[in-house]
């Protein structure tokens, strides 16, 4: 058995297997994207699970994991080409869990849940954020209900410093962005801001120590080694 979670523009549906029939629609322009997980990794009973069902869009989890399911539509060849790609596995099953176990309103569940993948939701969270310059360790915190001293101590378990890792994660989508040549004419300090970055110094400081080169040095090399 396995179940499937689907992304439209419109809407998320879950099928508890896809040996059953069902049916996903909708009117209009749109497109869909989806991602099928064996039901025995979600690690939830069956009754939870059909629980679940009609009540996706009640859980306050439903516009991350949607977005998160968008995302990797978009690209999934390159996703599934990436080292990394085992661990987005991992994660994906871990949002889909917690938004099951979140809609089947089952409480005791439903906070075991969560706590097992605060981590998890927390890293979709800022990715999907990560050019607000205004994501604070708070806000965070305050997104999934929980103190701010308690943010931290789950992210000390898993060796992790929230601000290190938000700053390293708008540095290398910013590396990225730098080498597109649809990106040429933009400055340096916009692509910054893009990024979360309020000060162009600052940001540039953080750049040349993570990668040992200045951004316009990085986007010039860059430039140099394109093809013709």
């Amino acid at each position: 058995m396995s179940s499937s979670t689907c992304r439209s523009s419109r809407q998320a549906t879950y099928s508890p297997s896809t040996s059953a029939p069902y049916d996903y629609s909708w009117s209009g322009d749109g497109a869909a994207g989806c991602i099928q997980i064996p039901s025995d990794q979600l690690g939830l009973p069956i009754d939870i699970i059909r629980q679940a069902i009609h009540r996706l869009r009640s859980s306050p989890l439903y516009d991350i994991i949607t977005d998160h399911i968008a995302h990797l539509t978009r690209d999934p060849a390159r996703i599934t080409a990436d080292p990394a790609a085992a661990s987005v596995t991992t994660a994906s099953i871990e949002l889909a869990r917690a938004l099951l176990a979140s809609a089947a309103h089952a409480d005791r569940l439903t906070s075991q849940v969560l706590a097992e993948t605060l981590l998890t939701r927390v890293r979709t969270y800022v990715r999907q954020h990560l050019a607000d310059p205004d994501l604070t360790p708070g806000r965070i915190a305050a997104a999934h209900n929980v103190s701010l001293r308690h943010l931290y101590k789950v992210c000390a378990q898993a060796d992790a410093s929230l601000e290190q890792w938000i700053i390293s994660e708008r540095l290398q989508n910013a590396w990225h962005d730098l080498r597109r040549p649809e990106n040429g004419h933009r400055p340096v300090a916009v692509i910054a801001h893009r990024w979360g970055f309020r000060d162009p110094t600052h940001f540039t400081r953080r750049f040349k120590a993570r990668y040992g080169i200045s951004p316009g040095e990085w986007r010039r090399s860059a430039e140099e080694t394109a093809p013709p």
